[in-house]
């Protein structure tokens, strides 16, 4: 494991030959100074794996600048350098959390061993804090809720690709999970011990987004006054997802066509070539193809990218999956706001059957997370999901591609569409009271009252509260 090490010492041959030794006989990147005041602000700006410290030192002697680090940082790795004379000191330094001492002079092998062993153990430390945010979250495979067959597809690629080093690209409108879809294929797979880093290739400005992923050098350009590692550092020999990666501008596509066709990169202002082993996945809402046709977008670029192709389904063309996610949702938000909704009311279930859901998925989500905010009750009602005051919110039923049914089951399916639609009208208008519904329509009250059986509609969901 690679990683950065802080070392500070009033002597700069003693900075210089620690500096030579690591840098001969490892890959960390070491960062050295003789004021400990300077050390301390480095290390409150940037993350260091190890800082390396003189006990005796003018304006902060080892002990007091230890103390000062953990402020910052309660578990920094801390390794202290003493003179015999002093041994008693760095003991007690020990005591109170440092890692290990060094005596002066020291022998090459022994600073090498305990770089290593501190390296050792903050990997291990990754390791466990990565495995209690796994066990915390549930997983992104089992986030894809769905029983449709367009979904268990998904997941089924999925499980196939995610093992294997293929990189993937995710196509699809916006909210229908393709940031899962890369998480579940990062989880699943072989690098899944590492890092999973995600980009968004539309948040970060253009201006920045080179110097974000592939790092820059100290001095690169104005208000670089240290070197910077980049996200494509981060990820490396885990995965690197670029999400949006439609909106990345031709030169940033031209570089990175380099990375994933050679593994190599360049931070800004650097002549020096780094190499990163990556999984790569990408996403995107927008027709690469008529991207590429209008020149928007490099067509040897999408090639490497296109190696397996996930496309992602909207909410439309999976309607079934609805009062899953809707449940899914239901539960995932009460827990969260720490109220015992324990279900949907049919009327409320029905009408989100028959919406339209352009926001896919994530429109879904945000209105069942404002429903069980509003909703004072152990169910959920139409009235919490307020879908009249949503813009996107105009009744979809009759909008459903009809043009897949036969002439018999489109003609139900609109009937039935149409009978709860109407129903659902009457009793807003009656305040939830049957006979004047039925009085209003034309109708018996018992015929009315089937048709809203079998719709499952309950007039309880249209009484004022």
């Amino acid at each position: 494991m690679s990683g950065r090490i802080l070392i500070v010492d009033d002597e700069k041959d003693m900075l210089s030959l620690l500096q030579r030794i690591i840098a001969e006989e490892s890959d960390h990147t070491v960062v050295t100074t003789s004021d400990p005041l300077q050390a301390l602000a480095w290390f409150k700006e940037q993350p260091f794996d190890l800082v390396i410290s003189d006990l005796k030192m003018p304006r902060m002697d080892g002990m007091q600048f230890f103390e000062a680090l953990k402020e910052v940082d309660p578990d920094v790795a801390f390794v202290i350098l003493t003179a015999y004379a002093t041994i008693e000191t760095a003991v007690d330094t020990i005591r109170k959390g440092a890692h290990d001492y060094i005596t002066k002079p020291f022998r090459r092998e022994r600073i090498l061993l305990t770089i290593n062993k501190v390296m050792q153990w903050r990997e291990i430390v990754e390791e466990n804090r990565s495995l209690r945010q796994a066990l915390g979250k549930q997983s992104a495979l089992a986030q894809l809720v769905g029983t449709s067959a367009r979904m268990q597809a998904v997941r089924d690629r999925i499980r196939q690709v995610a093992p294997t080093s293929g990189t993937v690209l995710i196509t699809g409108p916006s909210g229908t999970g393709k940031e899962l879809v890369a998480r579940a294929i990062h989880e699943n797979s072989l690098r899944r011990q590492k890092k999973l880093i995600t980009v968004n290739c539309t948040a970060i400005p253009e201006n920045v987004i080179e110097s974000e992923l592939f790092g820059h050098v100290k001095g690169a350009f104005t208000g670089a006054w240290k070197d910077k590692r980049g996200l494509v550092e981060e990820a490396h020999e885990g995965t690197l997802f670029l999400d949006e990666i439609g909106d990345l501008s031709p030169l940033l596509q031209t570089k990175l066509l380099r990375l994933l066709q050679e593994g190599e990169y360049k931070p800004v202002g650097s002549v020096v070539t780094k190499r990163a082993d990556l999984r790569f996945i990408a996403a995107t809402n927008h027709d690469l193809k008529a991207d590429i046709q209008a020149k928007r977008f490099r067509e040897d670029l999408f090639y490497r990218l296109n190696v397996i192709h996930f496309e992602m389904p909207s909410l439309r063309d999976r309607k079934d999956d609805i009062a899953l996610l809707s449940h899914h949702f239901l539960r995932k938000y009460a827990q969260a706001n720490q109220k015992k909704i324990r279900e949907i009311a049919p009327a409320a279930q029905q009408a989100l059957a028959f919406r339209d859901f352009p926001g896919n998925v994530r429109e879904l989500e945000n209105l069942l997370e404002r429903g069980v905010i509003f909703c004072n009750e152990e169910v959920l009602q139409l009235k919490d999901l307020a879908l009249d005051q949503d813009s996107g919110g105009d009744d979809g039923a009759l909008d459903a591609d009809l043009s897949q049914l036969s002439f018999r089951e489109a003609k139900e399916r609109t009937i039935q569409d149409f009978h709860v639609r109407y129903i659902q009208e009457l009793l807003r208008e009656s305040g939830g009271n049957i006979s004047r519904a039925a009085e209003t329509a034309g109708i018996q009250r018992q015929y009315l009252h089937r048709l809203m059986k079998e719709a499952g509609i309950d007039a309880e969901d249209f009484k004022a509260s």
